[in-house]
């Protein structure tokens, strides 16, 4: 199976160990994939679809990946951006402090996406969160030589992966999922993984017992196929939502780790669950790899293509 596509963008609760279990369950259509709740990504850029929508609250996300997708921001300007300001910041006072609240700072005046790109991967434990005025309030992860030759070459080699795969097909909006879904047709596959209700939220704002309802209420609505990420429980307590909306829908379950969070309840193993609105064959729990027969599939064509793009980026 391909390995999966890692995105630039970082933040808790990226789904990158979980992409093939998630790709295992995504049914073949024909539609466009829809995210009402991009985040980083990760699981859109491995789907495979030819055409999606993705979307997010955060501004910044989506303004970094049509920067992207439009070729304003390239490999190379990633390349000479990081190796400038990681070079400042290993030179910088206060152990690289002072740097890292300088770029955070124009970041809060000017709101450019490579400023978003450094404070991503340069803030304490891969966290994205903002303030009720919207200005960046991540701490600095405390190691002034971060952005090695190494390390910049990997973050430049993602931005060339997602250059390749992105293209007229894919639209990146900042909008509500309540607008985004009812639009959904019956040929799409939505995939929503929201904030978690019941723990911590160090996204973009909270979640409430109210989003959860709408989102609930939108999803058993929608006449395409959906998928919802969410946690089921773990060795504290359960995720009330389940039982309260989700239940009436198909779930399977994944025993998983997640080793950030500022609770400790929320930095040791948890069930997550995926909810679903079609049939499936997939085991009910701790599914781990797809089948070599299910490999041969609409993805290939994706893959020949991705692989011939990036190529060309690099090369430019």
């Amino acid at each position: 199976m391909r390995k999966v596509i890692v995105p630039p963008i970082k933040s808790q609760g990226i789904k990158t160990k979980l992409v093939p279990w998630i790709k295992a369950l995504i049914p073949q259509d024909e539609g466009s994939w829809i995210e009402p709740f991009m985040g980083t990504g990760v699981v859109a850029f491995n789907a495979g679809f030819k055409k999606c929508l993705l979307s997010d609250i955060n501004p910044h996300i989506i303004n970094f990946y049509n920067e992207v997708k439009n070729g304003d921001l390239t490999p190379y300007k990633v390349r000479k951006y990081l190796e400038y300001e990681g070079d400042e910041l290993s030179r910088a006072a206060d152990e690289g402090y002072a740097h890292y609240r300088f770029i955070k700072d124009r970041f809060n005046k000017n709101h450019s996406p490579l400023d978003f790109l450094f404070l991503s991967r340069s803030g304490f434990n891969g966290m994205i969160r903002f303030n009720n005025k919207g200005q960046w309030n991540i701490p600095f992860c405390k190691k002034p030589n971060r952005f090695s030759k190494a390390y910049i070459t990997k973050i430049v080699n993602q931005v060339a992966q997602i250059s390749a795969i992105t293209d007229s097909n894919w639209e990146f909006i900042s909008e509500d999922f309540r607008k985004v879904i009812p639009n959904a047709k019956e040929t799409d596959v939505i995939y929503c993984d929201p904030p978690y209700h019941g723990r911590y939220v160090d996204y973009y704002n909270g979640w409430e017992d109210e989003d959860e309802y709408d989102l609930f209420k939108a999803l058993s609505q929608t006449r395409a196929k959906f998928i919802l990420s969410t946690w089921h429980h773990n060795d504290y307590r359960e995720n009330t939502m389940i039982e309260k909306y989700w239940k009436q829908f198909n779930i399977i379950t994944k025993d998983h780790f997640y080793h950030s969070g500022g609770k400790i309840q929320n930095r040791n193993s948890i069930v997550e669950a995926l909810v679903f609105n079609f049939n499936s064959e997939i085991k009910k729990h701790n599914y781990e790899l797809i089948p070599i027969e299910e490999q041969l599939s609409l993805f290939e064509k994706k893959e020949k293509y991705a692989v011939s793009r990036l190529k060309q980026v690099v090369n430019e």
